[in-house]
């Protein structure tokens, strides 16, 4: 099965690389090449001869793409010769069929280009239409999942409750008896470790970015701007390596000289080590930003007496206000999301708690936890993964609108 339906998608490019082909030399051929006069009418062409042949390869793709997808539906469960057979011989047939009636097509008054727009234009509706449905159907599946958790445990108790322990429950009937749901202390983690990362990368990631920008020379920036991009081509199991390894024993010895006792696995090394992830995203973004200044800006305040630092303060930062404000929302984004470096260097330990030296867990890390395996999907404990993720939605969803209200209000306009 595998095979026919390799190649039958090789076929189906084939037909439309050849259809293109076809039909934009029989084009060139009918156009004169340099006033696209038809040489026996001299009527002026309304299209060139590239927009001939992209008509029949969309043509060809749309029509092909529906064919094999027809005959995925309709392929019967023994397959067979004879019906793969008929499946390439009507892909190829339509192929040349399109072919042929657009060559047919091929004169002065025959608008090409507008049909190609159209189904260029169509093309990109369907494709945003399917990132609106696809995010539709991710929030219906995360509340409809949820409504069937709350129906076992109350939403209160999984609200405001202190105490998390669902590995207890593995029955609907014991929800109430020895499960514990209460999500406070997995989020309470999640956003200690976010903290952490964010005073570790928002004042770093910025003062490189203003440093790279304003201060810098190019042959500088041209060295160290790439150096601190290769940070975000680490994977996160590295990290999460690096803090295990490296970072969390250096904590704990640390504290050990001190006379404090600090287990390896901690909020602060996965915080640490998570910021350190999260510097080029910030440092990018805000540099991308502020360059975006426009430069008579820079000009107006130097000559108005102004120094270097009292423009970047008064003029350049206010004006890149809203892009600053999105690359820290990003990356709060990125750190509320991370899951691998919190399993390695902050455990899994729910606990309540504001000390950065404790183990914690995240929302993520619970989310993974509670789908490997196997589970079955009419238990609390694993319908309590989608309950998670609903309220992680919640909070992004209500960071977003106050992040967007905050660039409405401080918003710099340029003519």
């Amino acid at each position: 099965m595998n095979s026919i339906v390799a190649y039958i998608l090789m076929l189906l490019i084939i037909s439309v690389i050849a259809g293109f082909a076809f039909n934009f030399t029989a084009a060139q051929k009918r156009i004169t090449l340099y006033k696209g006069v038809d040489v026996k009418s001299e009527r002026v062409y309304h299209s060139q001869s590239g927009y001939h042949g992209y008509l029949t390869a969309w043509l060809i793709g749309i029509s092909g793409f529906l064919i094999f997808l027809g005959g995925l539906f309709l392929r019967p469960d023994t397959g067979g010769l004879i019906f793969n057979t008929v499946w390439i011989g009507v892909l190829i047939l339509t192929a040349a069929s399109i072919t042929y009636l657009c060559n047919q097509r091929i004169r002065p008054e025959f608008r090409a280009r507008t049909h190609v727009e159209r189904l260029v234009i169509g093309a990109l509706i369907v494709l945003s239409a399917i990132a609106v449905f696809t995010t539709l159907g991710i929030i219906l599946s995360l509340l409809f999942e949820s409504l069937r958790f709350f129906d076992k445990v109350p939403f209160t108790e999984f609200l405001f409750g202190t105490q998390w322990s669902p590995q207890m429950a593995l029955r609907a009937d014991q929800a109430g008896q020895s499960g514990s749901f209460g999500a406070v202390p997995i989020f309470a983690g999640t956003f200690l470790i976010m903290l952490i990362a964010m005073a570790i990368a928002g004042p770093i990631g910025l003062m490189i970015a203003v440093y790279l920008s304003e201060y810098a020379s190019k042959r500088v920036r041209a060295y160290v701007k790439p150096a601190i991009e290769i940070l975000a081509g680490i994977p996160t199991v590295v990290y999460g390596f690096f803090a295990l390894l490296t970072v969390g024993p250096t904590i704990r010895n640390l504290a050990e000289g001190f006379g404090f006792s600090v287990p390896t696995q901690s909020a602060i090394s996965a915080g640490v080590v998570m910021g350190v992830m999260i510097i080029p995203l910030i440092s990018s973004l805000s540099d991308d930003v502020i360059n975006s200044v426009p430069q008579n800006l820079r000009d107006g305040s130097y000559a108005l007496g102004a120094t270097k630092s009292e423009t970047m303060k008064k003029v350049i930062f206010a004006g890149a206000l809203p892009g600053i404000i999105g690359a820290f929302l990003l990356a709060i984004s990125r750190a509320i999301g991370e899951t691998m470096i919190v399993v390695m260097a902050a455990g899994r330990a729910a606990n309540l708690t504001g000390n950065p030296f404790e183990a914690v867990t995240t929302v993520t890390v619970q989310i993974v936890a509670l789908l490997t395996g196997d589970q079955e999907f009419d238990s609390p404990k694993t319908l309590a993964a989608f309950a998670l993720g609903l309220v992680l939605f919640v909070i992004t969803l209500i960071l977003n609108v106050i992040a967007l209200t905050i660039v409405r209000k401080y918003r710099e306009r340029y003519d």
